[in-house]
Parts: C-alpha cells; structure tokens; sequence
C-alpha cells in the first residue's frame, strides 16, 4: 500500500453520490450498455455485503454485491469492483473482495458470481463456468463468466439462467 493508511468500511446510503461518480469516472458512460448493468439495474446492491475503501476522507474504492439467482439456486453477483486510477496497483481492489467474499461468507452465503478477467479473480478464489452452465440476460465472453464457492460443492448441480433475486435480504 506505499504507506498508505487504508479503510474499508461498510457502503452507507451517504455514500451513493461519491460512488456513482466515481462509477462515472472509471466506467464512463458505456458502463450502462454492459450485460452485468442489466442484472444491477434491476435489482438494488446490498449495503451490507458492500464496501468502500478510503484514505483518510477520500473515497478511493468500492465494491458492490447484489442477490441473485443462477437456475434455483441462490447467489450473489459481485461488481463493479472500482478504484480510483492513481490508487490502482496497490492491491486495493484485492483488500475489496477478500472483504466482500469474507462478508458473504460469514453471512451464510454459499455462492458468488461475476463478470470478470480469471487471471486476476483466480487469485481469489473465481473459477470458470463451463459455457452454457449459466446464462446471462445478454452477450457474455464465457470465459470471463467466473463463480467463488463460498462452501466447497455449493455450484455442484447448479446451471442456469443468471437474474436478479427479488427475494426480500433475510
């Protein structure tokens, strides 16, 4: 971290304004015509499984995960992780997920999925799924469609259409 003294802290509903521009800032505006958009405009992120980090005051990063459901089963969609360009490379976006997925985990969640490169997500613990295992409401490269197993064997029989889950946060 180059000295730097970083905080992760829970997303507050304060938080909203500083992200979406940060979202704007890093994604720009074709981050609203990407497949994984579709799934997290539909459904809202969950503040309790999402985190910012910050250094200091100024909000350097931020994760996001939101509920849904692959087939029958249950999971949560990990993204956008975001941080601000000149904080990239240091490992903040790791610091991020390993938070997130130990958040998830500890909150009894089995099941994570993103859209994403496995050469950085294998790291922590994103695999590939097998193509046509699990769909997408619009074009995905297979290869970058990744699931973590929060419980060892949770994708086992798992296949299906990704969607946003409108089941109430219990």
């Amino acid at each position: 971290m180059n000295d730097l003294s970083l905080t992760i802290l829970p997303e507050t509903e304060a938080d909203a304004l500083p992200i979406g521009r940060l979202h704007e800032r890093t994604f720009g505006p074709g981050r609203f015509a990407r497949t994984a958009f579709r799934i997290r405009e539909r459904v809202p992120h969950r503040l309790d499984l999402s985190f910012t980090a910050r250094i200091g005051t100024l909000l350097v990063g931020s994760i996001w995960q939101s509920p849904i459901r692959v087939g029958d089963a249950p999971a949560l969609f990990l993204g956008p992780v975001t941080v601000e360009p000149p904080f990239r490379s240091r490992g903040i976006g790791q610091i991020l997920i390993h938070r997130a997925l130990d958040e998830a985990r500890a909150k009894g969640h089995r099941l994570v999925i993103l859209v994403g490169d496995e050469p950085y997500y294998g790291r922590m613990g994103f695999k590939p799924i097998a193509k046509g295992r699990a769909t997408m409401p619009g074009p995905v490269d297979p290869a970058r469609l990744l699931v973590c197993e929060l419980v060892e064997g949770a994708f086992d029989g798992v296949s299906g259409a990704i969607r946003p889950d409108y089941r109430p946060a219990g």
